[in-house]
């Protein structure tokens, strides 16, 4: 239930999707059969797309430069790609159609890469007054309370019934307890580097970065477990929401333009094997579907409690960090609180994860 004391106000506006690309916008195609007419939304394949085969793909692939011209599909009329994005439908055609037309090549190298390369994190991008992981705990938890004083945007308790795990978490904000529940890229950003997000621009970067069609509330253990894995070497311990896992990576990488390794492909197909007529989802404001329990002979074990120490833990006495942009230089950050080199100083909102 919305919770009374926290104030209305609109969520998610369209403003990131002015960065969507035309290749993977949605078409109504009108389906009529012996027993009716009925209608159904597709992702039309970007008209230059190569059929997809699970032939053996070249182990690497160009780096593009940063400043290189992007294909027309890639860099769309922002005016012209709003107003198409603003009339899709919330689901789109199955994800294994989806799936079909996504380009499969070998993974670039991850030369050059940084979180800073998408942009701030947890922006502001559909100004709402709300930071965007505020945003998605707002979606994805349920019995939130929220800070005085901050209109409503700052999330101090709620449970997220978590789809990685299907366990109930308990969230409360605070430096030891934050990390319980934590903001999955569903794609992961340095997957998506090496997979055609060096030829975004800045800002198509910071939207995916930001899109809630790429971000759920997750179990934090699990979160961590899974670092910047794609789908041939990582999915969700409870296997009910692989499904639903699947398609939505498909679903953003079909939005901005990135492709699937070989291994990658074969991996998703065979889950959506067992689930063909799943969606893939296109509302970004949509919350995340409902997660399945495991069956009882596949209990999934819950997640270690986050242990809360008496006071904040120190850094490590021989790791220290001046500053953010120092700690991701030495490839550290994301800092979680408890780990060498965490501090206060460096964790400017106070939810146990410096230098997000």
């Amino acid at each position: 239930m919305p919770n009374p004391a926290r104030p209305h106000r609109a969520r998610f506006h369209p403003g990131p999707r002015d960065f969507i690309m035309t290749s993977v916008l949605a078409t109504v195609v009108l389906v009529t059969t012996a027993c009716g007419a009925s209608t159904t939304a597709a992702i039309a394949p970007p008209s230059s797309a190569a059929p997809v085969t699970t032939q053996q793909a070249p182990t690497t692939a160009p780096t593009p430069s940063d400043d290189a011209p992007l294909d027309p599909e890639v860099a769309p009329d922002a005016g012209s790609a709003k107003l198409a994005a603003d009339n899709q439908p919330a689901f789109a055609s199955k994800a294994l159609d989806v799936l079909a037309t996504l380009p499969v090549k070998g993974r670039a190298p991850k030369t050059g890469y940084s979180r800073d390369q998408f942009g701030q994190a947890w922006a502001d991008v559909d100004h709402n007054g709300c930071d965007t992981r505020n945003d998605i705990l707002a979606r994805d938890l349920t019995g939130t309370t929220t800070k005085p004083g901050t209109h409503g945007c700052v999330i101090l308790t709620g449970s997220l019934a978590d789809p990685y795990t299907a366990t109930t978490i308990a969230f409360r904000r605070g430096t030891s307890t934050s990390a319980a529940v934590q903001i999955d890229h569903v794609v992961a950003l340095s997957d998506a580097w090496q997979k055609g997000a060096q030829r975004l621009t800045a800002a198509q970067r910071t939207a995916l970065a930001n899109d809630p069609l790429n971000l759920l509330a997750v179990d934090g253990p699990t979160n961590q477990a899974k670092g910047d894995g794609d789908a041939a070497t990582w999915l969700p311990p409870n296997k009910g929401y692989r499904c639903d896992y699947v398609a939505r990576q498909i679903s953003v990488k079909a939005t901005y333009g990135l492709w699937v390794t070989a291994a990658e492909h074969d991996a998703m197909a065979r889950v959506l094997a067992d689930c063909t007529n799943t969606l893939a989802p296109t509302d970004k404001s949509a919350p995340a579907p409902a997660p399945v329990q495991e069956p009882a002979a596949e209990p999934v074990p819950a997640p270690a409690p986050v242990q809360k120490p008496a006071a904040e833990p120190a850094p490590a006495q021989d790791v220290y960090y001046k500053n953010c942009a120092a700690a991701r230089a030495a490839g550290a950050a994301p800092i979680h609180a408890g780990q060498p080199g965490y501090s206060s100083k460096l964790d400017r909102d106070g939810d146990g994860v410096a230098c997000e």
